[in-house]
């Protein structure tokens, strides 16, 4: 009886609420979204800032080499499996769709073009994310709340210098050239779908690529790599440094989470970034 007569008067106050009050609740959730989510850009603007400083200190040069090792030397395999089957897809694709057109020639410039401008830049920045930049989130994360980068406080040692802009500027340094490894690779793997199991003419192959491809577009792609290095290691050291800060869970748990926000944020900001970056160099 006490349940149905909390419900009726639950129904009463709900009568009895203003109108306009739902909308008032709606406009107050979207502002606390911006707000929190320039706040979060805020911080991490300045925490990238903090970062970019510390790189051109001394003694920075041994970690740094040892971070492009683990980041660029040991994604170089799944780089190039994933560039050899995305360039084999694309030549196998191109050809079978310009074919139908009379413009099989062109197999090789779409390829190359493709790869070079966009798929190249993207799927790298991605997979470097999905193996490096969430091994780097964990990594932070469990530095922060196992009270290693307080140590660092205590002894007087910077946590940036010493393990953030490391793996910035070993970012910056291996995204360009693991892109253009990617490249390479995948307009081979567009030779072996198109020229080898296809019979697409060779030199008609090579040549469109060379003609059609400019250095301005090779310049296009390495500049998006390069602000996809600054997004991925930017995110995915302030997910970790700030794990101990999150509101949804705490421990462990948010080691998790915040490594999982550091993949999901970074492909997004990738994404949106590649759009962005396009429109201003095009």
């Amino acid at each position: 009886m006490a349940f149905i007569a909390s419900r009726r008067n639950k129904n009463k106050n709900d009568k009895n609420e203003k109108p306009g009050l739902p909308v008032l609740r709606f406009f107050a959730f979207v502002g606390k979204t911006v707000i929190a989510w320039v706040d979060n850009m805020g911080a991490a603007a300045v925490f990238l800032w903090l970062a970019l400083w510390q790189i051109f200190r001394r003694k920075q040069f041994a970690k740094t080499v040892t971070q492009i090792y683990y980041i660029g030397a040991r994604s170089i395999t799944i780089i190039m499996l994933v560039s050899l089957f995305t360039g084999m897809v694309l030549g196998l694709q191109a050809h079978h769709a310009l074919t139908k057109f009379g413009a099989a020639g062109a197999v090789g410039s779409l390829v190359a073009l493709s790869l070079i401008m966009e798929l190249g830049p993207v799927l790298t920045a991605i997979m470097i994310t999905a193996r490096a930049g969430s091994a780097i989130a964990a990594e932070i994360g469990i530095q922060r709340i196992s009270e290693q980068i307080d140590a660092l406080h205590t002894m007087r040692i910077n946590p940036m210098r010493y393990i953030v802009s490391p793996k910035i500027s070993a970012a910056i340094i291996s995204f360009p050239l693991l892109t253009a490894v990617f490249d390479l690779v995948g307009i081979l793997g567009g030779y072996i779908s198109s020229v080898l199991l296809l019979g697409l003419n060779p030199g008609v192959y090579w040549h469109s690529a060379k003609v059609y491809v400019e250095m301005a577009d090779i310049t296009n792609g390495f500049i998006k790599s390069i602000v996809f290095a600054v997004i991925v290691a930017t995110v995915c050291c302030y997910q970790g440094y700030f794990a101990h800060m999150r509101r949804d869970s705490h421990g462990a748990q948010a080691v998790g989470l915040a490594t999982t926000s550091a993949v999901v944020i970074s492909c997004v900001l990738i994404l949106v970034s590649d759009y962005v970056v396009t429109s201003l160099l095009l």
